[in-house]
């Protein structure tokens, strides 16, 4: 038996309204949910970003749903699926927002990624799934 994928991921930002401006106005995201103070959720694909409040995660919820504490310290990372005629539209209107971009790579088996971060600091990737041998 093996899990069908990946349904969820999560990155952490002590301000949300500013993580919400950015996964909105940057990469046009759409609010799927939202707690004030504690999260903002959004639909990626098939798939969910959740971004949590660090610190308001490391407790016991308060909204009656049975989730225990949970959370992470520092930067994490998040890469993205594109396929690869569009990293280049990527990398032009994460510049165009003031994104400044970590890295442009090729790697060396196929397939490109561009790297930059969020207001929070993780660092977030943009790249072909051929880099990992999928379609």
């Amino acid at each position: 038996m093996q899990p069908d994928g990946i349904l969820e991921t999560v990155l952490y930002a002590p301000d949300l309204d500013e993580a919400e401006r950015f996964y909105c106005d940057v990469l046009g995201f759409e609010v799927f949910a939202k707690v004030e103070g504690r999260h903002v959720f959004f639909r990626c694909g098939g798939q969910m970003l959740l971004v949590f409040d660090p610190v308001a995660t490391a407790r016991t919820s308060t909204e009656g749903i049975p989730v225990p504490p949970h959370g992470a310290t520092g930067p994490g990372h998040l890469c993205f699926r594109a396929p690869g005629g569009s990293i280049d539209d990527w990398r032009h209107r994460l510049e165009r927002a003031g994104v400044a971009i970590d890295m442009d790579f090729e790697w060396p088996q196929g397939g490109r990624s561009v790297y930059f971060r969020d207001p929070a600091g993780n660092s977030l990737e943009f790249a072909e799934p051929r880099i990992w041998g999928l379609e």
